[in-house]
């Protein structure tokens, strides 16, 4: 858990201690000493907690600027986070309801924007090997060799190009709702240009359409999730006063065209997949795809509560995936929260003691 915060206490001064002594010892009809309360003022804390990651920019080899996040331990375990698609390099930000965890567990998040969103620079020369190559200059940059990968939604096809171009520096692939770039094209992929952008401008305009959550997801539990979302839209979209231009979207949704993906076929880590049974934007079923193009034997995690939200109602899951432990769950058990072996836990939860994922659902 989060460690706890330091306070600096403060001495009473109104009366003073000598004055609070004589209080203490008068008597009252001979009753006895008087004992006073003293009263308890508020602790202000010595250290500022964090607002969410700052967003650094940092200029690499091949002459572009790559506007990134680091956020956890700096001596964790990284992990390259990979947002959805329409999303700056603060998303991860969206993760902090179980920071603590996060920090518990070792984990440092590293994001890097992609063309056009946020802070960076739209161009549309630019693809999916561009980001790869930018992800990995920041990677350089920050020292880290080895990363585990956490790709959302549309930051699932990033994710694929950079586990083909440097399949040595992947320690884990986890794909959580994440767009495959494998079998048919989506079918917007036959509009024109103008078609797409006329039916993608009033999502863009407005993040409250972007980020429209169902009624019914359990995120809106989250305290400020939806808010918070909200603010993202805004930043991506507007940050460097343009202002909600549809380009960069209509650009990222076209290189989601591209088929078929990249050969995975080099790719030795082993990989997490995420689905939730009611998502309709990645259907559950696209999981084929992802096992298809994937050499290995992959951990499929499927989620009957869920649709395409799945990545943050099961982010503490995912975590813990991330910090190596894939072959336990978490589940509430009681009025707690525990990381149990997966066998007991599925007994757990399907003899109604226990149920997925932290008591904060609850």
């Amino acid at each position: 858990m989060r460690a706890p915060r330091r306070h600096t206490h403060f001495a009473v001064t109104a009366l003073g201690a000598s004055a609070l002594a004589v209080v203490g010892a008068l008597l009252v009809a001979g009753s006895g000493p008087v004992v006073a309360d003293t009263p308890r003022l508020p602790e202000v804390q010595d250290e500022f907690d964090s607002l969410g990651p700052d967003v650094r920019a940092a200029k690499l080899p091949s002459g572009r600027t790559a506007h990134f996040t680091d956020a956890g331990p700096r001596d964790g375990r990284p992990v390259l986070f990979i947002g959805g698609t329409g999303t700056s390099a603060r998303a991860q930000h969206m993760t902090d309801f179980f920071a603590s965890t996060r920090d518990s567990m070792g984990l440092r998040l590293i994001s890097v924007e992609r063309n056009g969103f946020g802070d960076t620079e739209f161009d549309p020369s630019l693809g999916k090997k561009d980001f790869v190559e930018d992800a990995l200059g920041v990677l350089d940059r920050l020292g880290v060799e080895k990363v585990s990968v956490i790709a959302i939604s549309g930051g699932g096809p990033y994710a694929a190009e950079l586990a083909a171009r440097a399949p040595e520096r992947v320690r884990a692939l986890h794909l959580a709702a994440a767009l495959p770039p494998y079998g048919a094209k989506p079918s917007y992929c036959d509009l024109s240009d103008e078609e797409l952008a006329a039916a993608l401008k009033d999502s863009v305009k407005d993040p409250r359409k972007w980020w429209a959550l169902p009624d019914d997801s359990p995120v809106r539990s989250i305290p400020g999730f939806v808010d918070t979302a909200y603010e993202e839209g805004a930043r991506t979209f507007n940050q460097r006063g343009q202002q909600s231009d549809v380009a960069p979207q209509v650009h990222e949704q076209r290189l989601y065209c591209d088929r078929p993906g990249p050969d995975l076929s080099a790719l030795k880590a082993p990989a997490f997949l995420y689905a939730g049974e009611k998502d309709t934007t990645v259907p559950p079923s696209t999981l084929a795809r992802w096992q298809q193009a994937l050499p290995g034997r992959e951990v499929v995690r499927r989620y009957a509560d869920t649709g395409h939200d799945v990545q943050y109602r099961h982010w503490d899951q995912i975590l813990a995936d991330l910090a190596g432990h894939g072959d336990r769950t978490v589940v509430c058990r009681g009025a707690h929260s525990a990381l149990l072996p997966a066998r007991e836990a599925e007994r757990l939860v399907e003899a109604g003691k226990a149920s997925l994922g932290s008591c904060a659902w609850k």
